[in-house]
């Protein structure tokens, strides 16, 4: 019985994960798709809807990985940012493209990502395992910790002193929520969550009821795009990323990815850009350079949000990384299913359903997942992808769908009170977002300070 059991959850984490590549490697060909925006809601959806653990984590894996390499294809063949990780990589996606090899710079980052996909999952639960004695000795200063962590990750965001200052309203805004609802006898959890992953799109809807807002949108023209030509330089469905990049070029992916595998506490887009730096220095000729530096850059997003995701759910079951407390947040505290401070004061999320094993194997299925599905779609069919989503997808019917799903989870969880707090937490942090760079990352760090460190602070201090 017991086998069947095993049996069962494995296929149904297997399903997710198919499930979770195929869906997110479509999302990733849409330029400028946020992830937290994108990844963080589906994740939550599929943890409500009752999956079982395996198949949560499953699904956000292979949906994280397989994004992070099509995400290169607008990068490289449209020259817009696929999201917000590719941002650090246009300056050589631009160079290339201007030298007539856009095809070249996918090529590269997409094989960068793969290899160092297969490196960070087995390095990161390593780390985890190393960090996991003390898990238990840091949960008396929880409290203490998120805090810290809150003005830390503040700090290291794009807006600096802004975001850290901007923190402290943010976080009396979710206090004075929560005080209201409780008035009326409304406990509110997801709702939350949705606001702040959904921020900078509410925050846009808002604008278009502005006269302002809509001027300021206003076009003279259709959009217009150059798609690069397509160029296939192999035979064959499933080519050797090995073989795509050079020795050098390999050597220094699997070196950032290692590296970037153990620095689960700062920026995902700082970790890009300084590794990137330090790649670029060691190799002297242009083109090479450029060829190397987008590979090496495209694997440290990938290694960074699988470290980030895996290290501090294994290690401490407590989102303690800007991904963690980001597009990964609903691994950990997705209300009543999975939370970092239950009833009884203890952890109930997948650190506590899940083994350190259990991690490493799902975690390597899901990259051969996204291997098997995203790497050889973006090698093969780029060009056709791009061409379709450029000329026939409406970012309007996407922003419609995720609207759709966030009121009906809204609604779900709260009635009119639930999509109300995801109508001020959205509003709120998105235009904190725009104006101050405080992130969603923040925000979500922002949330967790609310709920655990002003009890804390209210006890110690009243």
């Amino acid at each position: 019985m017991m086998t069947a059991s095993i049996l069962q959850d494995i296929w149904v984490a297997v399903a997710m994960g198919v499930i979770g590549a195929v869906v997110f490697a479509a999302i990733g060909l849409v330029s400028g798709t946020d992830e937290t925006t994108t990844i963080a809601p589906l994740t939550l959806l599929v943890a409500l809807l009752g999956v079982p653990p395996a198949g949560v984590f499953m699904f956000f894996m292979a949906g994280a990985i397989s994004k992070h390499m099509t995400h290169a294809i607008p990068t490289a063949l449209l020259g817009i940012p696929g999201d917000t990780m590719a941002v650090p990589l246009m300056d050589e996606a631009v160079a290339l493209r201007n030298l007539g090899v856009p095809h070249i710079a996918l090529r590269k980052m997409v094989s960068g990502a793969i290899i160092a996909a297969f490196v960070a999952v087995p390095l990161a639960v390593a780390f985890a395992w190393l960090l996991a004695p003390y898990g238990s000795k840091i949960t008396p200063y929880v409290p203490w910790l998120f805090l810290a962590a809150a003005l830390l990750i503040a700090y290291l965001s794009a807006g600096r002193w802004a975001a850290v200052a901007a923190l402290v309203p943010f976080v009396l805004i979710i206090v004075g929520l929560q005080a209201v609802t409780a008035r009326y006898h409304v406990t509110l959890g997801v709702s939350y969550f949705l606001g702040i992953a959904v921020g900078p799109l509410v925050a846009d809807l808002f604008s278009l009821l502005s006269p302002r807002g809509r001027q300021a949108m206003l076009r003279d023209e259709p959009r217009t795009f150059s798609l690069a030509p397509d160029v296939k330089g192999w035979g064959g469905y499933f080519p050797n990323p090995l073989k795509v990049l050079d020795r050098r070029q390999t050597n220094l992916t699997i070196g950032t990815a290692a590296i970037s595998s153990a620095t689960f506490f700062f920026s995902p887009v700082a970790m890009t850009v300084v590794l990137g730096e330090a790649v670029a220095a060691r190799v002297h000729n242009a083109y090479h350079r450029l060829t190397t530096v987008i590979a090496a850059r495209n694997g440290v997003t990938e290694a960074t949000y699988i470290a980030e995701a895996l290290i501090p759910l294994i290690a401490f079951g407590l989102p303690l990384s800007p991904v963690a407390a980001g597009p990964a947040a609903p691994l950990f505290n997705a209300p009543p299913r999975f939370t970092v401070h239950g009833a009884d004061g203890q952890i109930h999320n997948l650190h506590t359903l899940m083994t350190p094993g259990a991690f490493l194997i799902y975690g390597l299925l899901a990259v051969v997942l996204a291997a098997l599905i995203a790497y050889p779609l973006s090698m093969n069919y780029a060009h056709r992808a791009a061409s379709f989503v450029a000329r026939r997808l409406s970012h309007e019917a996407i922003i419609a769908t995720f609207v759709g799903l966030v009121i009906v989870i809204g609604f779900w969880e709260g009635g009119v009170a639930g999509l109300l707090v995801v109508t001020t937490v959205g509003l709120v942090g998105g235009l904190m977002y725009r104006a101050f760079g405080l992130n969603t990352g923040v925000q979500f760090m922002g949330f967790y300070t609310a709920v655990l460190s002003v009890p804390a602070l209210i006890k110690l201090f009243m």
